[in-house]
């Protein structure tokens, strides 16, 4: 297999970017979902609220392209181009068409810091100001927040870190810790300071007692701390604002076979499943569901941890901004019918599979063409756990 399609997208739920290459990091690949929307709402007292913004609830965001230029070499000159076109604008020069340049690492000094909150996992981020707001509101028809994430992360919940995985956590290396090296060197001192009156006994005694005793202690500490360090050779995981793991993978074989159930020579557009990774030369459709373990390109290794839960974002017609009709509305309940595989998530379809960056591979670049391998599968699919989204 081969990447054949990679994709980011600078703001959360607004249209992707495809690129020829990336940089794998371990919340992501580089500049991916760094900024997000926020709706603006008021309760009958005039107090304000702030309303995450998702494309199944908003659908009108896919009507927002986006394009990057990277910065330049040792500046931070990177921007994001934003271009809103709506359904009934006629070609390039309608004046309907709005378009704004956001820096990709924004200055945030000065810039009120928001608490923002996905799917249980907290953290914080900028709000852009007014210029921005103001461009995004004016698009939108209601007020809009542009927040920027910065140097905060979010916490990935439930099995989804591969620590917590039952697929990977069984590999992880038990790490003897500081502590348990202090608390060992403590004992093996306390040993050998008892141990002397046994001199004054029996010098040809004292040896054995004190190296059974010694090795005793370190079994003890050693088997204690597998237990409780099992997983710790992975630091905590860190997501963006993407919803519940860094990278999404999908198979273009799964989407031809989602294509299959569309009427007449209708296809389905691959990026309403939001990839970041797209792969060519798959088997069999589905496959991936069962993907524990790919090596990338020159050697990256991603660990697979959970197939990823379907909403009605795949029905939304990215033409209109609206739900879609007929065959490209139907998606979700095509789906419905044979992809509501997961123990965890009965009530959903499943399509595609997230995956973590192994250690030891941060900072690797990746490129379309590239080289996939699948060096570990599972025999039973993994179930869906994150506190508060399964059903």
């Amino acid at each position: 297999m081969k990447i054949s399609q990679l994709y980011i997208y600078p703001i959360k739920s607004l249209r992707g970017v495809s690129v020829p290459q990336a940089i794998l990091t371990d919340a992501g690949l580089e500049n991916d979902r760094r900024f997000m929307l926020l709706k603006v709402k008021q309760d009958g007292n005039g107090n304000k609220r702030l309303q995450n913004m998702h494309v199944p609830h908003f659908t009108e965001m896919c009507l927002f392209l986006t394009d990057v230029i990277f910065p330049t070499e040792n500046t931070n000159n990177g921007k994001i181009l934003i271009t809103y076109r709506p359904p009934d604008a006629k070609d390039d020069s309608d004046s309907q068409i709005k378009l704004l340049e956001v820096p990709m690492n924004p200055d945030v000094s000065g810039l009120e810091e928001l608490c923002v909150t996905i799917h249980q996992s907290p953290t914080k981020g900028y709000n852009m100001g007014t210029k921005y707001n103001n461009w995004f509101s004016e698009c939108f028809g209601y007020e809009v927040v542009l927040v920027y994430l910065g140097p905060h992360w979010r916490r990935v919940l439930g099995s989804f870190p591969p620590g917590k995985c039952q697929v990977h956590c069984q590999d992880m290396v038990p790490v003897i810790s500081k502590s348990s090296m202090v608390i060992l060197s403590l004992l093996s001192l306390l040993l050998n300071i008892f141990g002397v009156p046994m001199m004054q006994r029996d010098a040809s005694m004292m040896a054995l007692p004190n190296l059974a005793a010694t090795i005793t202690v370190i079994g003890l500490a050693t088997v204690t701390n597998i237990y409780l360090s099992r997983g710790s050779r992975r630091k905590e995981e860190k997501i963006t604002f993407a919803d519940t793991a860094p990278y999404m993978l999908v198979s273009e074989t799964s989407v031809e076979e989602v294509s299959s159930r569309l009427a007449g020579d209708e296809e389905m557009d691959l990026t309403k499943f939001r990839p970041n990774i797209v792969v060519t030369g798959a088997k069999a459709a589905y496959e991936e569901d069962f993907w524990a373990e790919l090596l990338v390109g020159g050697g990256a290794r991603l660990l697979m941890t959970a197939n990823c839960i379907r909403c009605q974002s795949v029905n939304v017609d990215y033409a209109t901004g609206k739900m879609g009709r007929g065959e490209s509305g139907s998606v979700f309940k095509k789906l419905m019918k044979d992809r509501r595989v997961d123990k965890g998530a009965k009530f959903s379809p499943v399509f595609g599979r997230y995956g973590f960056l192994d250690q030891g591979c941060k900072d690797v670049p990746i490129c379309v063409g590239d080289e996939v391998h699948v060096s570990r599968i599972v025999e039973e699919r993994t179930t869906y756990d994150w506190p508060g989204l399964t059903n």
